[in-house]
């Protein structure tokens, strides 16, 4: 019997090739959508896999209130792990403490720097990292692990273990381990290196006792019949005993939750890239719904030729469900042909397709949950495709239909034109949704930052000849005749690494222990990075006073309340610093979010960060080959490594840009699909009409006048589908921008750019196979019957 319902399939796919290619090639579209999209869905929700005990990983999370500002940050203090140990033992299995940082590797003549971290013993075990090469012990105070290809970079093809590697010029490591390269769909990619926690050099060690010391991060395995929420309840307390004012509280932060939900709201987990996996699960599904939706559409128009077929066949004896299965039968060859013509695509389309999401994505062909998903949705695709068609056409009478009386009527394109609506629907929400996806970008890029990013580069002390003789290093900078200026700080004008507690004011609660961004700098900070002074002065070496002076930006002005703040004074352990200037606030970390409080302070005891001013009238090449030599000479060896602070600025909006390409390209093929089905629709519904179109250019019709009869019903659809799409896009993009602080409008040129978008692809669309019935010779049109 499928044998029989196959076969018939086949010849009706034969007979009307037009169609069919239509059929197949829009739903193949749509299927390659649906495949990309679900590997970069699983990508996504795979995150951090690779660790075999990721369901029993956390990280502790610091929650701190201020002035009705609830912050949370992913940092810890060393002698929370010990207290955690001694105190409950019962919930955690394994517990470690890392710093990250990029360090300079020195082996023989080769230098290298690359990003690591100093590690507690247990981190190897608690993120199950694969030795390659040696063991995973970190309790030697010496002792570090290597990545796999860290170990090609410095050895080649020799055996690295017990080899010596000098951090920093200073430390004498040697190499216990050789570790497998961390996938990129994991926290740690990049990773390159693990040095040992009891290395006396580890910044960890300087004061373990400090519980105001926020720099670390921990994490945790709980043992197996942990309940993550029972224990993080448990210890959320646990730094107040030790904090003047008890000003932190803290919580577990599961690694399942890390990619997902990384953002915090009021101290609690909120969203982050969650959203993303929902706006393509619901664009791959409006995707294929579309092609669905054609394939719907051109069987359904095609009923009339069908309906003598379908007459015979009940007329002989058939049962209509015997018709509804041949036509699922059709529908389900139809969706197969599709799905290998989708692979073909989705192959061809996804090294681009990973060039656009950033990542590394392979199809899975050798897993079975892949191939099972796939057939699924190709079965589902093939049941939402031929329910309509199977319905309707397997209920047409018999007797009427062999009479010749039988006729579908002005009503049974009722569901078809709806249909036609759904789909433009949706392509015209998904052009807005893409337009104000960049329009948010393009808002945030335009956001005044506070200084000038051009020709401004920054590159990192690797080393201690670097910061010892940094006066020096600037002066002979500034003699190339290439710099404006340089200096030196903790943190480059992209970041505040530093949040400081112990400040105290005039006026400020003395129950409550502020937290505060807070950048080391030297004199010429300001003037290398062309900040903006608001009130006061600069920091200048005319003024010795200045070495125990303050600046404030902004927000830091708002949060402590001073009316007037130049020439007050503010406390930070036993130090009073005079307030000298204020300035403009400096976007410095996301460009979304209101600017933290920051304090400006000069000192050289964290400063790891050089920023150089390169003269506008200077070449970028030019510059960078006479400031090299400069620094070969205070840093020996080491490489000259540098990045452009604009670049590097612009790597805030990398996700919302990379999620505009995707959504772009997406919607442009729901476009395509869309006018593949309205293409298929205009040439059978034209071929229908062939004999009026006849007869009306006999009495004498124009070009125009047919033309506008056959297109004007797909105008009239088209514009009622962007009257319905244009307050749902409003809505759900509102919903979406409320979760930006500093956001665009949706503003009503958008809709109208993307209706008469629609409109335009609309017209196009039809006008071709319209003007071609309009344009043909009325005796042959007449000929037809």
């Amino acid at each position: 019997m499928l044998k029989n319902y196959f076969k018939i399939t086949w010849r009706n796919l034969v007979k009307n090739k037009f169609s069919s290619f239509i059929n197949i090639g829009g739903l193949a579209t749509g299927m390659a959508v649906a495949i990309l999209i679900g590997c970069w869905i699983w990508d996504e929700v795979t995150f951090n896999h690779y660790h075999g005990n990721h369901h029993r990983i956390a990280e502790i999370v610091s929650i701190t209130t201020y002035n009705g500002s609830t912050n949370a940050d992913e940092f810890a203090s060393v002698p929370m792990a010990n207290e955690i140990r001694s105190k409950y033992p019962d919930d955690f299995e394994k517990i470690a403490l890392i710093t990250s940082g990029g360090h300079l590797l020195s082996v023989g003549d080769k230098k290298l720097t690359h990003w690591g971290m100093w590690a507690q013993a247990e981190f190897p075990s608690i993120f199950s990292l694969r030795i390659l090469k040696g063991s995973s012990t970190l309790n030697d105070a010496s002792s570090m692990l290597i990545s796999e290809s860290l170990a090609k970079s410095l050895f080649g093809d020799y055996d690295p273990l017990h080899k010596t590697i000098t951090v920093d010029d200073s430390t004498v490591m040697r190499v216990a381990g050789v570790y497998e390269d961390l996938p990129q769909n994991s926290n740690f990619h990049g990773t390159e290196y693990l040095l040992s926690w009891e290395n006396k050099n580890n910044p960890g060690n300087n004061n373990p006792d400090d519980w105001t010391n926020h720099h670390f991060q921990l994490f945790l395995q709980l043992k197996p019949q942990a309940d993550i929420n029972t224990v993080s309840a448990k210890i959320k307390n646990i730094s107040k005993p030790h904090l003047k004012g008890g000003w932190e509280e803290i919580m577990l932060h599961p690694m399942n939750r890390w990619h997902l939900y990384n953002e915090f709201a009021n101290g609690k987990m909120d969203s982050g890239r969650i959203q993303f996996v929902w706006i393509f699960g619901i664009i791959g599904c409006s995707v294929l719904l579309l092609a669905c939706i054609n394939f719907m559409n051109l069987s359904t128009a095609r009923s009339e030729k069908r309906a003598k077929e379908v007459g015979v066949r009940k007329a002989v004896g058939s049962l209509r469900g015997q018709l509804i299965a041949q036509f699922y039968c059709e529908s389900l060859l139809v969706s197969l042909m599709s799905l290998v013509a989708a692979m073909f695509i989705a192959w061809l389309a996804l090294p681009y397709f990973n060039i656009l999401a950033g990542k590394k994505i392979v199809i899975p062909v050798n897993q079975g949950i892949f191939w099972s998903s796939v057939f699924s949705f190709t079965i589902l695709t093939a049941f939402i495709a031929g329910s309509y068609p199977a319905i309707y056409l397997s209920g047409f009478k018999a007797i009427k239909v062999l009479k010749g009386t039988f006729r579908t009527g002005k009503w049974a394109s009722l569901p078809r034109k709806a249909l036609v609506i759904m789909q433009f629907s949706v392509s015209v929400t998904l052009i807005i949704g893409t337009i104000t996806i960049f329009r948010q970008v393009q808002y945030a890029k335009g956001r005044p930052v506070g200084y000038s990013r051009e020709g401004l580069i920054r590159t990192e002390v690797n080393s201690a000849e670097l910061k010892q003789y940094f006066d020096a290093l600037r002066n002979d900078l500034i003699n190339t005749g290439v710099v404006d200026n340089a200096a030196i700080s903790s943190s480059g004008s992209t970041e505040v690494q530093n949040s400081m507690v112990g400040y105290s004011w005039k006026g400020g609660n003395p129950n409550i222990v502020p937290i505060i961004g807070t950048l080391f700098v030297s004199y010429e900070f300001g003037k290398t990075i062309d900040w903006k002074i608001k009130e006061g002065r600069d920091f200048s070496r005319g003024f010795p006073a200045d070495s125990g002076g303050i600046i404030l930006n902004e927000a830091a002005v708002k949060f402590t309340g001073f009316p007037h703040p130049v020439g007050e004074t503010i406390k930070w352990g036993e130090q009073d610093h005079t307030i000298v200037g204020v300035v403009n606030d400096l976007v410095m970390e996301s460009p979304y979010s209101p600017v933290q409080p920051t304090f400006f302070m000069l000192s050289d005891r964290k400063n790891h960060v050089i920023s150089i001013r390169v003269k506008p009238t200077v070449s970028m090449h030019d510059a960078l080959a006479k400031m090299e030599p400069v620094f070969k000479k205070y840093n020996g060896g080491s490489p000259f490594e540098y990045q452009f602070t604009d670049e590097n600025y612009a790597r805030k909006f990398s996700d919302e840009e990379y999620i505009g390409k995707l959504a772009m390209s997406f919607t442009i093929l729901a476009i395509f699909i869309s006018c593949l089905g309205l293409f298929g629709l205009a040439s059978f519904l034209a071929e229908q009409r062939t004999r009026e179109i006849g007869i009306r250019k006999v009495v004498g019709a124009s070009v125009f006048n047919l033309w506008k009869m056959l297109s004007s019903d797909f105008i009239v659809l088209v514009i009622i589908s962007c009257l319905i799409a244009i307050p749902l896009a409003w809505y759900f993009l509102n919903q979406w921008l409320q979760q930006y602080e500093y956001r665009t409008e949706v503003s009503g040129w958008i809709f109208l750019t993307a209706s008469a978008g629609a409109l335009v692809i609309t017209i196009l669309t039809v006008s071709f196979q319209s003007i071609k019935a309009a344009i043909a010779n009325p005796v042959k049109s007449l000929r037809t019957e």
